[in-house]
């Protein structure tokens, strides 16, 4: 069974077939649309080809319903959304610097760590 993934403010459900969908924000303050691999550990990126993100940016993640920003209080640099797999929720965190590979499973005590970069931010949300 796929998982679903959905907004911690407002539970609306953001994966629509192969991506999470959120609405961002660059350095520009430009805004635009951004679709990330469901999969942990996969760092697929789609977006419109003139919605600017340079590596090492950090962006606003917020979410396409209630618009709320989805930064995480265990770092400001990570996003939190949550994950429904198999009838069990676990918030997920994952890096806001583009080019940034880590993204955090966490359920109580117990976290999981994907991607080359996620030993950056360990300390921080345990």
């Amino acid at each position: 069974m796929a998982a679903d993934f959905k907004c911690p403010h407002c539970l609306n459900l953001l994966n629509v077939g192969e991506n999470i969908v959120f609405s961002t924000r660059n350095l520009w303050n430009k805004e635009g649309i951004i679709l990330l691999h469901p999969g942990l550990g996969n760092y697929k990126v789609i977006k419109h080809p003139d919605f600017e993100v340079l590596k090492g940016q950090i962006l606003e993640f917020s979410c396409i319903y209630c618009n709320k920003q989805l930064t995480s209080e265990r770092n400001v640099n990570l996003a939190k959304i949550l994950m429904c797999e198999d009838g069990v929720d676990y918030e997920i965190h994952f890096s806001r610097v583009s080019g940034q590979h880590a993204t955090y499973k966490i359920i109580g005590k117990n976290i999981e760590l994907f991607g080359e970069d996620a030993k950056a931010y360990f300390d921080s949300i345990q």
